[in-house]
């Protein structure tokens, strides 16, 4: 896949930057010493954790070298460092907050991933993540329909296989309830409002939809996009207003380490 577009990431900041607000909000920590961003992004997560946490040392971790540039000129008083979460490990201290907010989904094998991240923390850590739930949301849908139809099916090969399978969010629970002093799990549905179809796309195009995008050669990728856009146009009908509303689920898990 190729590298990620900041820019087109950052233009519905705003929206995305909520669930990270409301997931940093659940996290039981008064003050914390090291303090890690899982696939931060362009740095709009990792900003909250430097608010949150003034004193603490935060890192923030990506495999988007683009993201890290726009990261490290956003907070140059971060750390940040290239690596994959897949097997990604704290180097030196345990973290007490191990903070992923919407970058789990694209990591496989969450049945070893997750427990892995909370033995990392430190005594009363925390591992706090958010992940979109919205597989089978039109948006979604309309991309792996799109995918299984000629002229994109062979360019883009098994559209299953390009994002992981989450798990029902009671398997998180049943996950990190055996071994941690707390676990807190919970689901929302965001409705956001969008100028039109285009607007729609664009969001979708600088996530979802990119393991898409990028296996097609450009005159496939304007012919996918556009059959793409026309189909969610029928999806999202306009609202009394004119806009369009986008559902988007999100689940959340909060499970935090004994002390002793």
């Amino acid at each position: 896949m190729l590298d990620w577009n900041p820019a087109l990431y950052r233009r519905y900041e705003d929206e995305r930057t909520r669930p990270a607000q409301e997931l940093l909000a659940r996290v039981p920590l008064s003050e914390a010493d090291r303090v890690v961003d899982l696939g931060c992004g362009p740095g709009n997560s990792t900003e909250l954790l430097v608010q949150r946490f003034p004193k603490a040392q935060v890192l923030g971790t990506d495999n988007s070298e683009a993201m890290l540039v726009s990261a490290r000129e956003r907070l140059p008083q971060a750390s940040f460092e290239l690596s994959d979460i897949a097997t990604w490990a704290p180097q030196g201290q345990a973290p007490d907050l191990i903070y992923a907010n919407a970058s789990l989904q694209w990591v496989p094998d969450h049945e070893k991933l997750i427990p892995r991240l909370f033995d990392a923390l430190a005594p009363g850590g925390v591992l706090a993540i958010q992940m979109p739930d919205n597989r089978q949301e039109p948006t979604h849908r309309l991309m792996r329909a799109l995918a299984a139809e000629a002229p994109w099916a062979e360019p883009i090969g098994d559209a299953d296989r390009l994002r992981t399978m989450l798990l029902p969010l009671g398997g998180y629970y049943d996950l990190l309830a055996p071994h941690a002093a707390s676990v807190d799990v919970w689901h929302t549905i965001y409705q956001h409002r969008m100028a039109d179809s285009a607007s729609i796309v664009e969001w979708v195009r600088s996530t979802g939809l990119k393991p898409f995008v990028d296996r097609l050669p450009a005159d496939l990728q304007a012919s996918y996009l556009a059959e793409y856009q026309r189909r969610v146009d029928e999806a999202y009908p306009a609202r009394a207003d004119g806009r369009r509303l986008l559902a988007f689920p999100r689940m959340f898990i909060v499970a935090q380490k004994s002390k002793a």
